[in-house]
């Protein structure tokens, strides 16, 4: 570890877990980057994975967004298209993008689809499904609404997913945006969470939280609190 990381560490009490309001004042301390870190936000649910009931996922547009300029690519055709343009999409089209994706371009951070069109983005499953990218109905991005879902992309719409090991992980802003932005942020966020909780899932919900810099140690959040807070 560097003489930059054991400082900011030396600010962090590792075994404490900080209320959500003393957590989003001191992680923007240990930020030691030049350039502006992503605050990332990292829970351990208690659901057993291995079962498909007790996935969880779900989409949600931050308050004060992400701070990253994000780049939607559009799949649609006829009035679609111009829609999507004029919502602010950056590409759009349909088989001809598509074959660019098949051949590995990826200069994009999301992507919408209208219904009619998800036959043939489906075929590019190997290539997006990997990437967290492929269109979802649940999540909003497969829409005949496609101005609305350009927006909320643009206005900071992250998605979030239980992995394996039962742990979510998503970006909730920089350190720019001081800690009241960050509040809301991460308030939001677990609020949605604890709604797609799945009602198969028993005992304790939210197991572990912390929020860190991209070049930072974790700081802890008192999850017994946060339960408290959205009971």
């Amino acid at each position: 570890m560097g003489k930059k990381y054991n400082a900011a560490l030396a600010k962090v009490d590792i075994s404490k877990a900080y209320s959500l309001e003393d957590a989003v004042k001191l992680v923007p301390e240990t930020a030691t980057a030049k350039f502006d870190e992503t605050v990332d936000m990292a829970v351990r649910l208690g659901v057993d994975t291995k079962q498909s009931d007790q996935m969880v996922r779900g989409a949600v547009v931050l308050p004060n967004g992400t701070g990253k300029k994000i780049r939607v690519l559009v799949f649609a055709k006829g009035e679609k298209e111009k829609e999507a343009r004029d919502a602010g999409a950056d590409f759009v089209g349909g088989e001809d993008l598509m074959e660019k994706v098949s051949k590995g371009w990826l200069d994009f951070d999301t992507i919408v689809a209208t219904p009619d069109i998800m036959g043939a983005v489906g075929k590019l499953g190997k290539v997006l499904g990997p990437k967290g990218l492929m269109p979802n109905p649940k999540l909003g991005t497969v829409t005949f609404d496609v101005a609305r879902a350009v927006k909320d992309a643009k206005a900071g719409k992250v998605e979030f997913k239980v992995d394996k090991g039962g742990n979510v992980q998503v970006p909730i802003g920089k350190v720019s945006f001081g800690a009241q932005k960050l509040k809301e942020n991460l308030t939001s966020l677990l609020e949605n969470i604890v709604k797609a909780k799945p009602s198969t899932s028993k005992g304790t919900y939210l197991k572990n939280i912390s929020i860190s810099t991209t070049m930072g140690p974790g700081v802890r959040i008192d999850a017994a609190g946060v339960r408290e807070l959205f009971k």
